[in-house]
């Protein structure tokens, strides 16, 4: 189950999900998915999209079988995938578009084409929307508040691993706060493991998300498996929200296919919703680790779950 959750409706996924289905190669088949004529169709997607409706989807589509060519996927494959009828109409399409043949295409020779709305094809199966498609100045660095967050999230996550090798199984699993669930959507997380599961399953996806990376999956609570899976995910995390900051990208958006429905989600509010529900996760993780004896916040060991004491430390960023 996806750590997302549906809210309602999206309607730039609606309109994306007419233009790219794969049950809807041509103009009368998308209007038809969006209950609407064709002419309108057209118009609707090329006032509010900036790009007709079928030029749109056949640069998604192109820009998708870049990926899986560059990805050590076959021609053949690609244009099958990419709606081509031979693989020469696929080679001339793609040597239009990318100045070079599919044959030529390796590893980080895929960029993302030409586009009037920023929006592109995003691996394994979402879209990213640029907020702007004109360049963007590099930064140096991240807002030092948010660079605290950052970093201090990565290794509280860590300290509370460590600290729950200290309990026995039993208590590790315990039930200590019946029927809590930190989202509507999310099963229950009512114990230990199940917390520190839940902080280390949302660095995951999301870090998948904003990779282009495939699902990680839900995993599992085993403490061992938990902290090998956090130190992968908390650097890739803490370098996902870099390399936003450093790019400006806070207003692009992320279409996620992980979704059930899809849906559109603005970058800014991605990086406020893990800060803010894996702190969650990690205070009600210290307060139970205190309850069952095994974290002592008493000098000289402070409870660095404090970024005032956290920033104090030398392995502060």
């Amino acid at each position: 189950m996806s750590e997302h959750a549906p809210t309602g409706r999206d309607r730039l996924r609606e309109l994306l999900d007419a233009v790219l289905d794969e049950e809807n190669p041509r103009l009368g088949d998308m209007a038809r998915d969006a209950h609407a004529s064709p002419h309108h169709f057209a118009r609707q997607v090329s006032r509010d999209a900036g790009e007709p409706p079928v030029a749109l989807r056949r640069r998604v589509l192109l820009e998708r079988a870049a990926w899986r060519l560059a990805s050590g996927g076959s021609v053949t494959d690609a244009a099958l995938e990419a709606g081509y009828d031979s693989v020469d109409g696929f080679a001339r399409a793609f040597g239009r578009a990318y100045g070079h043949p599919p044959s030529a295409t390796t590893a980080g020779t895929a960029p993302w084409l030409s586009a009037p709305n920023g929006i592109h094809f995003h691996p394994p199966s979402n879209l990213w929307v640029r907020d702007d498609d004109a360049p963007r100045p590099h930064r140096a660095r991240l807002d030092p508040v948010l660079a605290v967050q950052l970093h201090h999230g990565v290794a509280d996550t860590t300290l509370l691993l460590e600290t729950a090798r200290h309990l026995d199984a039993e208590a590790y699993r315990r039930v200590l706060l019946p029927g809590h669930r930190v989202h509507a959507w999310t099963p229950p997380e009512e114990s230990v493991a199940a917390l520190l599961a839940g902080a280390v399953f949302a660095e995951e996806v999301w870090v998948a998300s904003i990779e282009g990376a495939d699902h990680p999956g839900a995993g599992g609570d085993d403490l061992a498996d938990l902290e090998r899976r956090h130190r992968r995910a908390g650097p890739r995390w803490i370098a996902a929200v870099t390399g936003i900051a450093e790019r400006d990208a806070w207003a692009d958006r992320l279409v996620d296919a992980l979704c059930e429905p899809p849906e559109s989600f603005v970058l800014s509010a991605v990086v406020a919703h893990v800060l803010q529900y894996t702190a969650h996760r990690r205070l009600l993780v210290r307060g139970l680790l205190r309850d069952l004896g095994v974290l002592d916040d008493a000098p000289p060991a402070p409870d660095l779950g404090d970024p005032l004491e956290w920033a104090r430390e030398p392995h502060r960023p």
